[in-house]
C-alpha cells in the first residue's frame, strides 16, 4: 500500500465527501434543544445509511435508553488475529446561537474555495466523513475486502450537551465495544502545515450558583445599605475566584494536578505558537491567565475556573433601583491530568459556602457528575503507529504532540474499555467551532482521510497485544 494509491483514490472522492457532508450538514441535529431532538434521530439515521453505504455489514442506532440516538457500526476483519478499533466521535452539534453574528445560514452550507461554513462543518460531522473516506481508500489501495482491523463506530448523540448519559450508554453496550485500541476523532492540529495529534483532553465540572435574599425584590432607597444584596455577594464571590497571579483559589484544586515535567515543557515549547495570532483568532486584545505558564500550557495542561454567566436583578432599559431577591453565576472548571470532578465540586462548595454572607442563602446545581480529564502517553506501539500514519499523510513531516482545552467523554470510554486512546482529529484553531460562522477545510479532510487509510495498515502491522500495551519506548 502507497501513499499515492491511497491519495489518488482520496482524490477521485472529494465529490462524493462534499456531496455527503453537504446533505448531512442540512440536518440541524442539536442535542442541547429539546425542540431539535427529532433532528438528532435524523443526523443519526443519515450516518447510519452513509456507514451501509461504505460496506459496514452491521450498523445500529441506539436509542434504548436515556440517551439521544447513537450510532454503532461494525465490520469485522477477515484475518481472526486482527486487532479490534473502536473509533468514537459525535453526531451532534451546538446551539447556533447569536444567529445574527453568522454571515449565512448555519445549516444551509456555503462554499468559499477550500472552506465550507455551516454549523458541525468540523465538530465532528466533516471529522466523521473523513474516517468513512479513508476507510475506503484503504481497501481500495490494499485490495481488500475487508479492513485488515476490525473497525467499530461508536458515534454519539449527545456530545455537545454534556454527554449526560454516556456511561449509561456504554454500561448498557458493554458487550459490543470490546476493542485493542480507542482512536478519537473529535480533535484538531495546530496548524494545516503542521501535523500534530492530541495527548490529552481535560476534564470539566459545570454548574450554577444562586444567592438568594429577600423573598422579593426591596426598594433600594428604604431597604438598600440595610439588608444584605445576593447580587454583591455574587460579584465577590465571583471576583475571589482567582488571586493576583490568576491562581485559582477554590480549596485543595491544585492538590492533584499532575504538574509538568521539564520534558513536557520542552515539547510544549516545539510547537509553534504565536500569541498574536492567538490573539487575532480568540478577537481578544490581551492575554490572561496563571502566571509563570506559557498560552499553550495554559490552555493544554493547566486547570482554570471560569466565570460563563451572571445574572440577577433588573435586566431592562432605564432604572429599577432596588436589592434583587436573586442572583446567579454559571461556572465551569477544567481539569487537567489526575484531577477528580467529584473532588473539585466539593472544593466549590466549600468555597461558595464560605463566601455566603449571613442573611443569603447559596444553592449549587451541578450539570452531571463531571468529565474527567484524559492523558495519552507518548512512545506506546499505538501512539507511534498514529504519528506514522500522519507523516504519511503529510508527506513525511514530523508530527508533533499538542494538547486540547476541550473537554470530552474520551476518559469514559477509556475507563470502560480499559486499553489505550489516541487522537486522529484535523479541525484547525480558526474553525470556529461553537462559535458562529464555523468551517472546515475540505484540504484538512483529506489529509485525515488520508492518515486513517494508513492507520488501518498500521495497526495490523503492529499487532493486537502491543497495541494493548501501555509501555513507552522512544519516541
Amino acid at each position: 500500500m502507497t501513499t499515492d494509491a491511497i491519495r489518488t483514490f482520496v482524490d477521485g472522492a472529494r465529490g462524493t465527501l462534499l456531496a455527503d457532508l453537504d446533505a448531512w450538514l442540512r440536518i440541524p441535529g442539536i442535542s442541547a434543544q429539546p425542540d431539535r431532538h427529532e433532528d438528532v434521530r435524523r443526523s443519526a439515521e443519515w450516518f447510519a445509511d452513509a456507514a451501509r453505504r461504505t460496506g459496514f455489514p452491521t450498523v445500529e442506532v441506539w436509542d434504548d435508553g436515556p440517551w439521544l440516538p447513537a450510532v454503532y457500526a461494525e465490520w469485522r476483519s477477515d484475518d481472526p488475529g486482527a486487532p479490534t478499533v473502536l473509533v468514537y466521535g459525535h453526531h451532534d452539534v451546538q446551539p447556533v446561537d447569536p444567529l445574527e453574528l453568522w454571515h449565512t445560514d448555519p445549516f444551509d452550507p456555503t462554499i468559499d474555495g477550500d472552506v465550507v461554513r455551516a454549523r458541525g462543518a468540523s465538530d465532528d460531522k466533516g471529522q466523521l466523513l473523513f474516517h468513512l473516506l479513508g476507510l475506503q481508500a484503504h481497501l481500495a489501495a490494499t485490495g481488500r475486502s475487508t479492513p485488515a482491523v476490525t473497525l467499530k463506530y461508536l458515534i454519539e448523540g449527545e456530545e455537545e450537551s454534556g454527554s449526560p448519559h454516556f456511561e449509561e450508554l456504554l454500561a448498557a453496550h458493554r458487550d459490543r465495544i470490546d476493542c485493542d485500541v480507542v482512536v478519537v476523532t473529535d480533535t484538531g492540529m495546530i496548524a494545516a502545515d503542521v501535523p500534530s495529534t492530541v495527548t490529552g483532553m481535560r476534564g470539566m465540572v459545570v454548574g450554577t450558583v444562586t444567592f438568594h435574599g429577600p423573598d422579593l425584590d426591596l426598594h433600594s432607597g428604604v431597604f438598600g445599605g440595610a439588608v444584605p444584596n445576593p447580587a454583591t455577594a455574587n460579584g465577590r464571590l465571583d471576583g475571589a475566584l482567582h488571586d493576583e497571579h490568576g491562581r485559582v483559589q477554590i480549596p485543595g484544586f491544585y492538590d492533584d494536578v499532575l504538574d509538568l515535567t521539564d520534558e513536557d515543557r520542552d515539547l510544549f515549547s516545539r510547537v509553534p505558537s504565536d500569541d498574536t495570532e492567538f490573539l487575532k483568532v480568540a478577537q481578544s486584545r490581551a492575554l490572561a491567565g496563571e502566571d509563570g505558564y506559557t498560552t499553550l500550557e495554559r490552555i493544554g495542561a493547566r486547570p482554570t475556573a471560569e466565570v460563563n454567566g451572571i445574572g440577577g436583578g433588573y435586566q431592562g432599559a432605564g432604572n429599577k433601583t432596588i436589592v434583587p431577591s436573586d442572583a446567579f453565576v454559571k461556572l465551569s472548571f477544567r481539569l487537567v491530568a489526575n484531577q477528580d470532578p467529584a473532588r473539585i465540586a466539593k472544593g466549590v462548595e466549600e468555597f461558595v459556602s464560605a463566601h455566603t454572607p449571613d442573611g443569603i442563602v447559596s444553592s449549587i446545581e451541578w450539570e452531571g457528575a463531571g468529565v474527567r480529564p484524559c492523558l495519552v502517553p507518548l512512545g506506546t506501539p499505538a501512539y507511534r503507529a498514529l504519528t506514522a500514519a500522519i507523516s504519511a499523510a503529510f508527506d513525511g513531516a514530523e508530527v508533533l504532540p499538542t494538547r486540547e482545552g476541550g473537554s470530552g467523554p474520551e476518559a469514559e470510554l477509556q475507563q470502560a474499555v480499559g486499553v489505550p486512546l489516541v487522537f486522529l482529529g484535523v479541525g484547525l484553531p480558526d474553525d470556529q467551532i461553537h462559535a458562529p460562522n464555523e468551517k472546515v477545510n475540505l484540504s484538512m479532510l483529506y489529509r485525515g482521510a488520508e492518515a486513517t487509510a494508513h492507520l488501518w495498515a498500521r495497526f495490523a502491522e503492529t499487532g493486537r497485544d502491543a497495541l494493548r500495551s501501555s509501555e513507552r519506548s522512544e519516541v
